[in-house]
């Protein structure tokens, strides 16, 4: 089997808790959830309150993953067929500048739209810049790109030029948006920046157990190992082939028994997501 280590390295790198782009600081309506008192309910007949709290918290990760994978992955997917579409501009990319940008900005402007708790909508926006910033100031050449390297100046620009625009409050900015603009300036396959996008989302959670002490950092790593793997790997497995639909000509290649959009079940998911996690910021 062949292994491509430049990929695999820059995924360790992005799979590393020291990342700075604040997503420690989110806990995705778990803190919520936790502080209504529904971590414990439906299991502390049955078990004792060690287990009670395990199996809540992976009930409530795999509920959130279900419910994330259909809400975000498809914006994910669609940003980075959008990178590489920019990336498939060879030697000349600078031509599709602002046919890429634009095509962010919609994506971007459609998250936003299907987004409704407000809490949420800012956690994304501040995690989404941390990643364009993360991008120039992270993963950039200290040196710079050199004069060949007409594809990466190219990258910068863009990436840069989307940044600011964020910063001006010309967009949003939103986390699956900018993922996928990370993801495929990296070089990264899209199944794979599926895949670390959702365990990295699940990670959090375990995250904010542990930060509430709702459950202990050895029984976190257990859980994501054992518990919360398959519930990633289902997920990825259901819904990788899910876009948008808003751009139809990058989906041409897409296998003939896909529907030509699958999202709008996405508005009802969001709702549901708000209503059942996030209750304390609407109380």
């Amino acid at each position: 089997m062949d292994i491509d280590f430049d990929e695999t390295y820059v995924l360790l790198l992005l799979a590393d808790s020291n990342l700075p782009t604040g997503s420690f600081v989110a806990s995705s309506g778990f803190e919520s959830y936790g502080t209504h008192g529904f971590l414990s309910l439906p299991f502390a007949s049955s078990a004792g309150k060690g287990r009670a709290a395990a199996a809540s918290t992976v009930a409530f990760i795999e509920d959130s993953l279900h419910t994330y994978a259909r809400s975000a992955l498809p914006f994910v997917s669609d940003a980075h067929r959008a990178m590489g579409a920019f990336k498939d501009l060879k030697g000349k990319p600078e031509i599709g500048h602002d046919a890429t940008i634009k095509k962010l900005l919609e994506l971007d402007e459609l998250y936003e739209t299907m987004t409704l708790n407000h809490v949420a909508k800012r956690a994304s926006k501040a995690q989404g810049v941390a990643l364009l910033t993360l991008y120039a100031k992270g993963f950039t050449h200290p040196s710079g790109p050199s004069d060949e390297d007409h594809l990466s100046k190219s990258l910068t620009v863009l990436i840069d030029r989307l940044k600011l625009m964020v910063r001006g409050e010309e967009t949003h900015g939103h986390l699956p948006v900018c993922w996928g603009v990370l993801t495929g300036a990296l070089g990264i396959s899209l199944l794979r920046a599926q895949h670390l996008f959702l365990f990295l989302h699940a990670r959090s959670l375990l995250s904010s157990a542990v930060r509430l002490n709702t459950i202990g950092p050895y029984s976190s790593q257990q859980l994501l190992l054992h518990s919360v793997r398959p519930l990633v790997e289902a997920e990825v497995s259901q819904n990788k082939d899910m876009h948008t639909g808003i751009f139809v000509d990058m989906h041409r290649n897409d296998a003939d028994d896909l529907p030509a959009t699958t999202w709008p079940l996405g508005e009802i998911l969001a709702v549901r997501h708000d209503l059942q996690h996030s209750r304390i910021f609407n109380s």
